[in-house]
């Protein structure tokens, strides 16, 4: 039963440490590009993963139109889905690269929110596994 804790603890340290490099390296990468405001054009529908037996759910990405400082119009879909259908027209928060305006992300809070609550929460369920499983005699 050990063994399984320390899986599941070495599992979840290594996709918590890949999301947060892959975070940070995003933040370095886009720190000195331009923000602008996109229109959302529509979306593109996908699944959550159903990981852990869970049910999936529809997930919903937003596809955006943004203007460069010399009014040429680019597109972009972005990375982090939603559970909600965006609106067309409303808008959205993008970082694009000056060098190449084809190269955006949204920039959006939820990352850092879900970084935020997944670690203590894997804590927590890492310490409470462990715990449980002392209560069974070897």
């Amino acid at each position: 039963m050990y063994v399984a804790w320390a899986i599941f603890v070495v599992v979840a340290a290594l996709s918590i440490i890949h999301m947060v490099r892959k975070t940070r390296r995003q933040e370095r990468q886009t720190a000195d590009w331009p923000c602008v405001t996109a229109a959302v054009t529509g979306h593109v529908a996908g699944w959550s993963s159903g990981f852990g037996g869970g049910d999936r759910h529809r997930r919903y990405f937003p596809a955006y139109q943004f203007l460069d400082p010399h009014g040429t119009l680019f597109a972009g879909q972005s990375e982090i889905p939603g559970a909600e259908i965006p609106v067309p027209g409303s808008t959205i928060k993008v970082v694009y690269n000056p060098a190449n305006p084809n190269q955006s992300f949204h920039q959006s809070p939820k990352t850092r929110h879900t970084l935020g609550c997944a670690i203590p929460f894997m804590v927590t369920i890492a310490v409470a596994f462990y715990f449980f499983i002392g209560l069974f005699p070897e």
